[in-house]
């Protein structure tokens, strides 16, 4: 073997076309030049139609939430009316933020979501703390949140009608979250194909809800109605945080934006599969909330503990055991749609010089980003066994929406300054204005109503700051971390 081959083998990745690609993948030829085994050019291929784009995003934007706890809509907005109006301005406003960053994703036609959006509006010193923060607390926390309601879920036909051991859920959990990393890291295509069959679980688990209520709507079952708009536990107070709470609901919208490098045709597709898909998803919310109400009054509502449970409880008798079923696989859709969206932010991060370079490398025969997809497993896996996470996520939930309205801010901020950009596609500038207003201001009531946390939440976000100078700025290390960043980072 030459000596470039023996090198090659040493640092375990050798730079084709651009990619760096795994030393097992790489055979040397009859010249001492090493090439991958098929010839082949290594990279993410263009392999998310507008079916599988329109998958992902619904796939990750519903979650467990709509099937399990609505309350939090209808204790802050006072009434059933409201709620729902509630919904329907919730899913207008998150349709005015995925189309600012539908025209993001066609003019800056790179994977990476916010990151590379902040990269390309604000520099890299913003960047890397979106990045940080996404890193080393929010996306574990979350990850593990909605991989827990995935353990609960899909061990509740088993169990019922007794409680479920702890432990059970967390090794459910566990398997769970352990599959989806591996299908990430097998293959794009089955990972996609696979995320189309959870969407459309999804939707049938919202059609369950919706035919029978609207069947008892038709029916005449209109009292919890008669009253909808009474105002009187309406509180002015009360409706930014009915707001906030549907805007969780809806978030993932943007997770298309993550992918933009493997979208077949961006230009129509990004679009076009963020408007359809915002559209079927505030029309389910909507009418699944309308079915909730023919069963249940506010008050019952309220007391419920898993209001799609105590929907099917009351409505579909024995079939209502199916309901658990698909609240898992609504939890186990939103659990990959979200790892196959952030491995490419990281994947993208690391190809900028961001991140340790080992995440950029691409698997030479399942064109997968390998490294990238697998980097947040161990964090996740910790967070399902330890501590409370839930309190992490309050924490990091405002932040969500700082660094969103951030990048909107940074669509305006490059109508200016880069005014000859291409844009296929371009929206009026007050559909991101009004995003933008509406982002800062759930920020800023979240300083309001929660001063200690999003206090603790902003100084986790501010140690990104030195990292950025100790990891990224400083030429000149010291030598103790350059021994250190050494073992982690190939270079």
């Amino acid at each position: 073997m030459t000596k470039n081959s023996a090198h090659a083998q040493k640092d375990g990745h050798i730079t084709k076309n651009g990619h760096k690609v795994f030393q097992s993948e790489i055979e040397a030829d009859g010249n001492g030049k090493l090439q991958d085994k098929n010839d082949k050019k290594v990279g993410l291929g263009k392999k998310v139609t507008l079916i599988r784009g329109i998958s992902i995003i619904i796939g990750t934007i519903v979650g467990a939430g709509i099937f399990i706890s609505p309350k939090g809509i209808l204790k802050n907005s006072g009434s059933i009316g409201m709620s729902l109006v509630v919904w329907i301005a919730c899913g207008v406003l998150s349709l005015l933020g995925a189309l600012s960053y539908a025209e993001l994703g066609t003019c800056i036609q790179k994977s990476g979501g916010h990151y590379t959006y902040i990269l390309e509006a604000f520099g890299p010193k913003m960047a890397f703390i979106r990045l940080w923060v996404e890193l080393i607390a929010i996306r574990p926390a979350a990850m593990a949140v909605i991989s827990l309601a995935f353990g609960q879920y899909i061990l509740e036909p088993l169990f019922m009608p007794c409680g479920i051991p702890p432990m059970a859920v967390k090794l459910a959990t566990a398997i769970g979250l352990t599959s989806v990393i591996y299908l990430n890291s097998m293959s794009v295509t089955w990972t996609a194909r696979i995320q189309i069959f959870l969407t459309f679980s999804k939707l049938l688990a919202l059609i369950i809800i919706i035919v029978p209520g609207m069947y008892q709507l038709f029916k005449g079952e209109t009292k919890n109605f008669e009253n909808a708009f009474d105002l009187s536990n309406v509180k002015l107070s009360g409706m930014p945080l009915a707001f906030y709470s549907g805007m969780y609901a809806y978030a993932g919208w943007f997770y298309l934006n993550f992918v933009t490098e493997e979208v077949d045709n961006p230009e129509r597709t990004v679009p076009l599969a963020i408007f359809i898909s915002m559209v079927i998803v505030t029309s389910c919310y909507v009418l699944t909330n309308v079915a909730y109400y023919t069963v249940m009054s506010a008050e019952e509502l309220l007391a419920s503990r898993a209001v799609a449970v105590t929907f099917a409880e009351r409505l579909l008798g024995n079939f209502s055991i199916v309901v658990p079923v698909f609240v898992a696989l609504s939890c186990y859709g939103s659990m990959n749609g979200g790892v196959f969206a952030l491995s490419r932010m990281f994947y993208v991060a690391s190809r900028e010089g961001q991140l340790p370079k080992v995440l950029s490398m691409v698997h030479i025969n399942r064109h997968t980003p390998l490294a990238a997809v697998i980097v947040l497993y161990p964090t996740t896996m910790l967070q399902l066994f330890v501590g409370d996470i839930y309190s992490l996520l309050n924490f990091m939930s405002f932040l969500r929406w700082l660094f969103i309205g951030l990048v909107v801010l940074g669509l305006v901020y490059l109508r200016y300054t880069k005014p000859d950009l291409p844009r296929p596609f371009k929206v009026p500038l007050f559909i991101p204005v009004v995003f933008c207003i509406t982002c800062f201001f759930m920020v800023f009531l979240s300083l309001y109503s929660d001063p200690v946390s999003t206090g603790i939440g902003f100084a986790i976000s501010l140690t990104g700051i030195p990292a950025y100078y100790v990891f990224i700025y400083f030429d000149h290390r010291p030598e103790w971390l350059q021994r250190a960043l050494g073992k982690c980072l190939l270079v």
